[in-house]
């Protein structure tokens, strides 16, 4: 069943791939479905049975490479941070199979379509139970793969075929990191078995690194460079420029990649490493810091978009900033806690955004919709059960993983902590504002659409729905349901030894001994949050207008993203292009054809020219270039012999 859970989605990719021209696509959906389902029930058996026997497993497939004191099987690490995130990944991926079979519906390719979303439900699955950081990083360059090949699906369109290179190119720099961050462990532990890299973290406490004459603790070297591997692929500061972009794909492949797959895996690999993690003080005051500002930057750039889907995909960057600021504090436990929560309500989000531009007839920029609440009332009540559970309202899932997160922050004996704390608390009136100016404009005011676009206004057919509404019932309920095996004193028989559980030491006493206006500080922000949003964008919009013209330049600032993209274009872009531009002309074309090809090509054709003088085609020329040969060559044999 573990290994079933895992290959279940590769078969599924295999025929519908092979099968798209020989059966209908009716039939297609159908398999690919059946098979991720099958998958799914998998992962929950599996997830009971590793629960039932308290204890982790390593199911050995083959071997798959033996050099020297490298050995590398082929095999799956079954423990409960493995089983979570397979049950996790094939539950969000079964619904967004589920929804694409309707939102795709017109489309001829969607055979192709569904057999991408099960290759990347497979690598990520790959990812998150390999025994080895090679298996891993095999599922991670999957995971990327995948995601270029969705993101770029409609190849028709050049920003789409833009966005999707841009993926590609901004996570190649993470994945370098991560790429020398492995060889560097193989090197220190000897190793790359991650049962076996663990056992041996103590005996390398003290190990340094000698490089051009500097020293360089070990173990923070390694994790910095897994880190940068991290920032790649969950869109942290600095490295997050791909992820608004990637919204060119089809809504389903925002909804996979944001709520369960490929930005979470550097969250994953965080956690999973953090037996690394712990001996590295400096590695994790980083991971705090860029938490901190992506979840600080992103939130500030959602609040200026109009692009539903980009309003959202900067959620997700923030939300993931609050996950690594978890990290950074060790609540490794909470920032699983809330990638989970997080998965639900973000992919609810996305897949509802997807029935509001399937109504819409395809129309994404928010000012141009308005009043569809009655109109789409069932997308409209789970959108507003989204909205609640991403800006933490009372007794929805985040409210239990993200004050949590906020909670143990405060608590927290890091110097930098209460900074990062008021930093993080700012970011909640973020969030509620842009999310509620989203809610907003889409469904309540006045309709802003053309009259062609109005007239074709419908609910989404109930393929769509059904996937929505179990996505709400976990967005309003998994943050209670979950919160005692994420958290607390139960949280112990639960994670084991899958990762490091540091922050059970902070107990539930302990963390009700924080006074009542720091716990109700985020729930404060909310409501402010709230309460501004409904002025700005519904009462009093000539407000929003006014501020607009006097904070242009911020309003610019933020709109453009910080200027990230203007930014790396003139430091990266044109300047690539230009010293390119000088080495091609003064080396490739002065110094290399001219002394190579080109030169000796002017040579050959110079001294044939000289040579093509002797050859004018009168028969007496010849016959005297005969005779003075001769004579030459007999004087030359006579002189010397």
């Amino acid at each position: 069943m573990y290994i079933a859970s895992v290959f279940l989605p590769l078969i599924s990719f295999v025929l519908s791939f092979f099968l798209y021209n020989h059966t209908s696509k009716k039939n297609i959906d159908i398999l690919s479905c059946v098979l991720i389902f099958t998958a799914l029930l998998c992962s929950i058996v599996g997830f009971i049975s590793i629960n039932a026997i308290n204890d982790e497993m390593n199911i050995i497939l083959t071997e798959w490479l033996s050099s020297g004191s490298l050995y590398i099987d082929w095999s799956l690490n079954i423990n409960r941070l493995s089983m979570t995130m397979i049950l996790l990944v094939n539950f969000i991926s079964l619904l967004v199979h589920i929804y694409s079979v309707g939102y795709m519906q017109n489309d001829d390719k969607r055979p192709i379509f569904m057999s991408y979303l099960s290759l990347f439900t497979f690598f990520m699955l790959i990812l998150v139970s390999s025994s080895n950081l090679i298996q891993l990083f095999l599922g991670w360059e999957g995971v990327g793969l995948t995601s270029y090949l969705l993101i770029g699906y409609y190849n028709h369109k050049a920003s789409a075929n833009k966005a999707a290179i841009k993926a590609f190119v901004v996570n190649r720099v993470g994945d370098f990191g991560f790429l020398i961050g492995i060889f560097a462990i193989f090197i220190v532990f000897g190793t790359i078995n991650l049962k076996e890299i663990f056992l041996l973290v103590d005996t390398q406490d003290n190990a340094y690194f000698e490089l051009a004459g500097l020293s360089f603790h070990s173990l923070t070297l390694i994790t910095m460079l897994l880190f940068i591997g991290s920032m790649g692929k969950s869109a942290q500061f600095g490295l997050h420029t791909w992820l608004a972009d990637a919204m060119e794909g089809p809504t389903p492949v925002s909804a996979l990649i944001h709520a369960a797959t490929m930005v979470t895996a550097g969250v994953f690999l965080m956690v999973l490493m953090s037996p690394l993690l712990e001996k590295s003080p400096f590695t994790k005051d980083f991971i705090l810091v860029i938490g901190c500002l992506t979840c600080f930057f992103a939130a500030s750039v959602a609040i200026t978009q109009d692009d539903i889907k980009k309003i959202i995909a900067y959620s997700t960057c923030s939300q993931l900033g609050y996950m690594f600021i978890a990290i950074g504090i060790s609540a490794y436990n909470v920032a699983i806690f809330h990638l989970v929560t997080h998965a639900f309500f973000k992919a609810l989000l996305f897949l509802g955004a997807g029935s509001v531009i399937h109504a819409m007839s395809d129309e994404q920029n928010i000012k141009k919709m308005g009043g569809l609440f009655n109109k789409i009332p069932v997308t409209y009540f789970l959108m507003l059960v989204g909205t609640l559970s991403l800006t933490g309202f009372p007794f929805f899932s985040a409210y239990f993983s993200k004050d949590l997160i906020l909670e143990i922050l405060y608590t927290s004996s890091n110097s930098i902590s209460m900074y990062v704390y008021g930093i993080a608390v700012f970011v909640v009136f973020l969030t509620s504002f842009y999310s509620f100016r989203l809610l907003f404009y889409v469904f309540h005011g006045k309709c802003n659409a053309e009259e062609k676009v109005l007239a074709h206004v419908h609910e989404s057919p109930n393929v769509m729905l059904i996937p929505l509404v179990i996505l709400s019932f976990f967005s309003i309920f998994s943050g209670m349901l979950f919160e005692r095996f994420f958290f607390g004193i139960h949280s112990i028989n639960f994670w084991s030894n899958s990762l490091v559980n540091i922050s059970i030491d902070v107990t539930e006493s302990f963390l009700n001994q924080i006074p009542f206006y720091i716990k109700k500080l985020p729930l404060l922000n909310l409501l402010i949050g709230l309460f501004i949003s409904l002025i700005l964008c519904l009462i009093f919009k000539r407000i929003s207008n006014f501020l607009k013209s006097k904070l242009n330049f911020i309003y610019i600032f933020l709109r453009r993203k910080w200027f990230f993209d203007e930014m790396y274009d003139l430091l990266f872009v044109k300047t690539s292009n230009y010293l390119g531009g000088g080495f091609w002309k003064s080396i490739d074309i002065e110094l290399i054809d001219n002394l190579g090809p080109d030169g000796i090509s002017r040579f050959v054709r110079k001294i044939g020219s000289i040579f093509s003088n002797f050859q004018t085609g009168y028969l007496y020329h010849y016959a005297l270039s005969v005779i003075v040969g001769l004579t030459v060559f007999i004087s030359i044999y006579f002189y010397i012999f």
